[in-house]
């Protein structure tokens, strides 16, 4: 038996032709003692492959002798979902992880069980498996690791009286942890300066964590209303025909005492599962001096997020990329911080008024008795790749961010593909009618090195604001 990579086009050919047919036969694990969309409280594995029919306790800190096997798209990067394999042996301590999408195949070890260290001990590309499927099996194979003994501490119960077997082939398997308060942490997107993929983020952060299962709101706060037309909420062409010049983010900011969330928010078209929108309109650009001449319009929207904090688990506010008072309401409001930024000079050195801008908030948040907003990090963001650039200039960059302005860089990189571009500008006709029909890239292109960059974001930040399995 041998394996072609050329023969996996997509996800589920990786799963079926590599995993399944080739990859756990030809290492001894028959189809007892694999499993297949297995789910461990919140972690959900593409494959767990164990020795027996006996699975360790799930109470048990020891290391487990299994593997878990995920795969990925071809055209997938697997270095964007290392941190999640991490994540998976770390919290499950499971010994070895295997992580491939037909072209590149990688095991990965468990090296500090009381931490989240793993180390890649084998990498070869898709058309050399076969040739080294012995030095594969030395390390995974079901023989070799059924003989490691597995630590006595551990208490063996059989896998079917642990599991639930479900019609669609997924075993539940409880994990006792400590329980996740579900507090709605609300996460503001700002920088003081354009262009620079506020609303690419906040539309595609929002729905990859909205694909987790969380329920999010996108505050729209930038009277450009970009995140407004990107979240498909408007698809008038003309000022009749506009439906949210009466009803958007200024009736909430304005009006102390009605206008409340529920009232105002849209749901939105642009992905599935949908997300609430509390759209922007461009008439926020002449109503601010109204709302300047009322001082306690900075904290209405404090105040009324409050009253639907059990409603949601995320909410993104979008920003202008100025220093006024949608900016100030924005920061007022949010817990976390996320500063995208292209990295450019003109980016690098507004991070400085962006500092300031945030001491100055931080100064009013303390006489409301609210704590100073945690920055979450820069996100490079419109990031070229151009491989020379990505290798030499970027860690520069990155550097320049944390060294001279004092903000930490966040580890998940979103680089300026066309496909981000495309999603947004996707429309459709009805008639002689060209209708936006703006989609998340996960709606438009889920196989696309852009979606797993975003998925690999909202997995970042969800575990830097404790929402994380």
């Amino acid at each position: 038996m041998s394996f072609d990579p050329k023969l996996c086009r997509n996800e589920s050919e990786v799963e079926s032709k590599l995993i399944v047919q080739y990859l756990l036969p030809t290492l001894g694990y028959d189809a007892s003692k694999w499993h297949q969309e297995v789910a461990l409280g919140s972690i959900r594995l593409d494959f767990l492959a164990l020795t027996s029919q006996v699975f360790p306790s799930i109470t048990d800190s020891a290391p487990k002798v299994c593997v878990v096997v995920e795969a990925k798209h071809p055209k997938q990067n697997l270095n964007l979902h290392v941190r999640r394999m991490r994540r998976y042996l770390s919290k499950l301590q499971v010994m070895y992880g295997v992580l491939t999408n037909g072209k590149d195949f990688r095991i990965y070890q468990l090296i500090d069980h009381q931490g989240d260290r793993i180390d890649l001990i084998f990498q070869c590309q898709g058309s050399e498996i076969a040739a080294k499927i012995q030095k594969i099996s030395d390390i995974i194979g079901r023989d070799k690791l059924a003989g490691i003994e597995t630590p006595k501490s551990i208490t063996e119960t059989k896998f079917s009286e642990q599991v639930k077997l479900q019609p669609i082939e997924t075993y539940l398997l409880p994990i006792p942890e400590s329980k996740i308060a579900r507090t709605m942490k609300t996460i503001a997107i700002y920088h003081n300066k354009g262009g620079v993929g506020k609303t690419t983020t906040t539309i595609n952060l929002a729905a990859a964590i909205s694909r987790k299962g969380l329920k999010v709101l996108i505050i729209d706060l930038d009277s450009q209303a970009n995140t407004t037309y990107a979240a498909g909420l408007m698809k008038f062409e003309t000022e009749e025909e506009d439906t949210l010049k009466d009803s958007n983010i200024y009736n909430v900011v304005f009006y102390p005492k009605s206008n409340y969330i529920p009232e105002v928010a849209l749901k939105s078209t642009f992905t599935y599962p949908s997300v609430d929108v509390i759209p922007a309109h461009i008439n926020l650009i002449w109503q601010e001096a109204r709302l300047v001449d009322k001082d306690s319009s900075k904290t209405h929207l404090v105040k009324k997020l409050e009253l639907v904090k059990d409603d949601y688990d995320v909410v993104l506010i979008d920003t202008p990329p100025s220093l006024n008072l949608y900016a100030k309401i924005a920061l007022i409001a949010c817990d976390y911080l996320i500063i995208p930024s292209d990295l450019k000079p003109f980016a690098n050195e507004g991070l400085r008024n962006v500092k300031n801008f945030i001491e100055e908030i931080d100064e009013f948040r303390s006489f409301i008795n609210k704590s100073p907003i945690a920055v979450l990090g820069v996100l490079p963001s419109k990031i070229l790749t151009n491989a020379n650039y990505i290798k030499a200039t970027l860690p520069k960059q990155e550097k320049v961010v944390t060294e001279r302005y004092g903000f930490p860089v966040l580890e998940t990189r979103i680089f300026q593909r066309e496909d981000l571009s495309r999603a947004i500008d996707n429309f459709i006709f009805e008639g002689d009618r060209q209708i936006p029909d703006p989609k998340s890239i996960f709606d438009f292109k889920p196989d696309s090195i852009s979606a797993a960059e975003f998925e690999e974001l909202a997995n970042e930040v969800l575990e830097k604001v404790g929402l994380s399995a």
